[in-house]
């Protein structure tokens, strides 16, 4: 099993502590965009802040999960945010392998249950928490890549959201899910926003009302709403700019 050896930030020295001081935090999938803007933001906010991306620990192994959050010790907030297409691209269903199916499912749902299943004891001891998953525009409607296995994953963290907020809401933990729509935010997205061509491109930004796409920011200003309400539960928060669910 490989030895997990997790990078806790804080916020600067002098910094005024904010509202998330003495609060430690776990944010997956920190390599780049959403991931990014999430830590950074409750960094700024106060928080001790560990990242994880596929390069510190494969998430979708228990055994890997397990040394991780044993390394960091209590969590007091976790964001699911790791996933992605797992660098596949939309084909006709009879031409989806297995392994392939596996790897997206695993990548997206897979792993939030796991990254979850680590830090719920802790928290239920503590009687507080805070998990927030990261799930995308493509459940609620279709996925723009054509990536089933995508859609039914990021639709399922929609599902498991509602029943661990059931769950765990006794222990004075709340579990909410944000929605993006289409962030321009890695070089995934990059790839996929060039190969729409200026006339797709157009018309996808003229059918959002914001008139703009979305940045890795708006997404962390949403974890840091979710954070704030300690009623606000089972909920789904679609950070899209107004585009049409369709």
């Amino acid at each position: 099993m490989t030895t997990v050896q997790p990078t806790t930030e804080e916020s600067p020295a002098g910094q005024p502590a904010g509202p998330l001081a003495g609060r430690t935090a776990v944010v997956t999938g920190t390599a780049h965009g959403i991931g990014s803007a999430i830590a950074a933001a409750l960094r700024a906010d106060g928080a001790a802040v560990t990242g994880v991306d596929k390069a510190d620990a494969d998430l979708t192994s228990a055994d890997q999960v397990h040394a991780f959050f044993a390394a960091v010790g209590d969590v007091d907030i976790l964001v699911n945010n790791a996933g992605g297409v797992v660098g596949q691209v939309g084909r006709p269903l009879e031409e989806v392998s297995e392994q392939d199916w596996h790897a997206v499912v695993d990548a997206n749902l897979t792993s939030a249950f796991l990254c979850t299943r680590a830090v719920a004891p802790g928290m239920k001891q503590r009687r507080r928490g805070r998990i927030i998953n990261i799930s995308s525009a493509a459940a609620l409607t279709v996925s723009k890549t054509g990536i089933q296995a995508y859609a039914s994953a990021k639709a399922g963290q929609l599902g498991f959201t509602r029943q661990m907020a059931h769950e765990l809401g006794p222990f004075g933990i709340t579990v909410n899910c944000i929605c993006p729509g289409f962030i321009l935010s890695n070089p995934t997205t990059e790839r996929q926003w060039a190969s729409y061509g200026e006339a797709r491109q157009r018309e996808l930004v003229e059918g959002i009302a914001m008139r703009r796409l979305g940045e890795p920011t708006d997404i962390a200003n949403g974890v840091l709403f979710a954070m704030t309400n300690t009623f606000l539960t089972g909920q789904t928060l679609h950070i899209d700019g107004g585009e049409p669910l369709t």
